[in-house]
């Protein structure tokens, strides 16, 4: 398993019709995720940045996220979704939201 974080800005206009459509995420982008091996994923707010955090249990996070892209249904959500957001990712980085770097992470107590 392995864990990611990512962070992207969230347009204050456009706040409340984000929080709307997560408050019911559609259950077929949510089988989506499942099936690319993603599990444990959280998105967190603060002030006007989204930080996301996920846990990939697969063997190919390249190929399971073009997965996730290709999907029509996930497609069609990131329509409503992405304006909603504005991306802190480099340009030409090939990322919408901003990949984070894992500095520490409380392990299980040693037996």
């Amino acid at each position: 398993m392995r864990r990611y974080g990512w962070v992207i800005r969230l347009r204050p206009e456009r706040r409340e019709a984000y929080l709307r459509l997560h408050a019911a995420v559609w259950p077929s982008v949510e089988q989506t995720l499942r099936a690319a091996n993603i599990r444990n994923y959280s998105i967190f707010l603060h002030d006007d940045l989204l930080f996301g955090y996920y846990e990939y249990v697969g063997d190919d996070h390249e190929a399971d996220q073009r997965r996730i892209a290709d999907d029509p249904q996930t497609q069609a959500w990131w329509k409503l979704t992405d304006p909603c957001q504005e991306s802190l990712a480099p340009p030409g980085s090939g990322h919408w939201w901003a990949p984070m770097r894992e500095v520490w992470h409380l392990t299980e107590e040693a037996a």
